[in-house]
């Protein structure tokens, strides 16, 4: 098994061995699971968002508290999976201060851009699990391995990118809303989407590998990875499409 989410990797899942006896990991249960963590991100969205609305100022702090913190604990999750059923929920949280605080910005500067990328991110999500539990797409060693690799290299371009921005270095067409970087971000959504199959078969598979049942927050941790990364990948889109 292997998926181009850094969350989930198969020594992540080995560390906590194999469950012979007790509760372990159902698909159900990392369903019920994404559910609450949702719910957690939708719950301080809403706070960070109003927060926003009634003061422009607080988006900075609210920023970093969410994006670095987010960070943090995404990093514990990953080295620690047994801390899932704490720190998942914490990233939860973080990450909706995060995310309702950069989509009230472009809310703000593009009307109703919020709400269709929402749409857009429920309407892949649901897309690719039919498609991937009807068979229309196959799991296979290629695919996996292509994806993982696109991923990678998408996080070496935005790492450079990141680091560039110190140096006043900016990769061309990366973050413009020109013709060539439109294609960009359709490209980059395409693959973060592509994750989310990906993330399926994993989870599938590591349910039939009776692992722990703490893997059932890790599993919906690695999931809401995704999907943040898909709704942003969206929102820039939509952004790049409104400018031209």
């Amino acid at each position: 098994m292997r998926s181009g989410n850094p969350s989930l990797k198969d020594e992540v899942f080995e560390k906590g061995g194999y469950a012979n006896s007790g509760r372990t990991m159902t698909i159900q249960g990392t369903v019920n699971k994404t559910f609450i963590l949702l719910l957690l991100v939708l719950a301080t969205a809403v706070y960070s968002w109003n927060q926003y609305l009634n003061n422009p100022e607080t988006i900075l702090p609210l920023i970093l508290v969410g994006g670095i913190g987010g960070f943090v604990v995404a990093m514990i999750t990953i080295f620690v999976p047994k801390a899932a059923p704490f720190t998942a929920p914490l990233y939860a949280l973080l990450e909706g201060l995060f995310i309702g605080a950069i989509s009230a910005q472009y809310e703000v500067q593009y009307g109703g851009i919020v709400f269709q990328a929402v749409l857009l991110t429920i309407g892949v999500l649901l897309s690719l699990l039919l498609a991937y539990k009807s068979g229309f797409i196959k799991v296979t060693q290629n695919f996996r391995l292509g994806v993982v690799a696109a991923t990678g290299a998408i996080f070496v371009v935005y790492l450079i990118s990141f680091v560039g921005s110190f140096f006043g270095f900016n990769i061309p067409h990366l973050h413009e809303s020109t013709p060539l970087g439109i294609i960009i971000s359709i490209v980059i959504v395409i693959i973060a989407a592509l994750n989310l199959v990906l993330d399926f078969d994993y989870i599938e598979n590591a349910s039939e590998k009776r692992v722990p049942k703490y893997f059932e927050w890790y599993g919906a941790f690695g999931l809401l990875v995704t999907l943040v990364w898909l709704y942003l990948e969206i929102l820039r889109l939509l952004a790049k499409l409104r400018d031209r």
